[in-house]
């Protein structure tokens, strides 16, 4: 995608839709158009807030957003990042209307909120985004799930390895990238301390199995890292 997100563009042209969309009819879209609002938000800034009522769901059009569970004493729960263009919605869509996360910018990013009432008439509407749809959240979910057993189940060594592949294979698309999490940020989605996360790190570079400078992280090993994640 070489140009920038235009948040006065309609649906029906935009190329920074979820490839789900293709499912809908021409008619369908200018409903999605006409209920929908983009919003531009910086680095940092709340997407959404866990506790807060859940009006809209949200496609991620541009940047990239980490979801987490907040805790207590401050103590969060990252369950994973979001990249363009997946959408953000999750269980009180369907239960009790509220957001069970919070979704924070990691990057400056651009999402649409989509009027949940409009939402939802589309999946009653349309069977085949209906049935995508939920196959996405599924997805979501199982991903969730696997982090969360990770953490009970692993070492330290092992949940950052697992985090590193994630970010790798999942998020950046390259064994090469830019380090857009910040310590706290790895620690949370690896479900360890900041100085655990700083001392795997280090432990990681010393025996070759990645190069870090700075924000750059270069997997050096990709098969020791998986050999660490599946060994635990």
């Amino acid at each position: 995608m070489n140009e920038p997100f235009d948040k006065n563009r309609s649906c029906l042209d935009c190329q920074f839709k979820s490839i789900l969309f293709k499912l809908l009819s021409e008619q369908e879209l200018e409903m999605l158009d006409k209920n929908k609002t983009a919003v531009y938000f910086k680095k940092g800034e709340t997407i959404r807030k866990q506790g807060a009522v859940l009006t809209h769901v949200i496609s991620l059009n541009s940047g990239l957003a980490k979801v987490y569970l907040e805790g207590t004493s401050n103590k969060n729960l990252m369950l994973g990042i979001i990249s363009p263009t997946s959408f953000i919605g999750g269980p009180g869509m369907f239960v009790d209307r509220k957001n069970h996360f919070t979704v924070t910018s990691l990057t400056d990013s651009c999402a649409c909120y989509i009027e949940l009432s409009s939402f939802r008439e589309l999946l009653h509407l349309n069977m085949a985004f209906a049935d995508e749809y939920f196959k996405h959240l599924s997805k979501v979910t199982l991903s969730a799930y696997n982090r969360l057993i990770n953490f009970t189940q692993k070492q330290m060594a092992g949940r950052l390895a697992d985090t590193l592949i994630y970010l790798s294979e999942e998020i950046f698309e390259s064994r090469k990238f830019q380090m857009l999490l910040s310590k706290n940020d790895l620690a949370e989605l690896s479900g360890m301390s900041k100085d655990n996360v700083v001392r795997t790190l280090k432990n990681f570079c010393i025996d070759g199995h990645i190069a870090y400078s700075g924000n750059d992280i270069e997997i050096k090993d990709f098969n020791s890292l998986q050999n660490i994640s599946r060994l635990g």
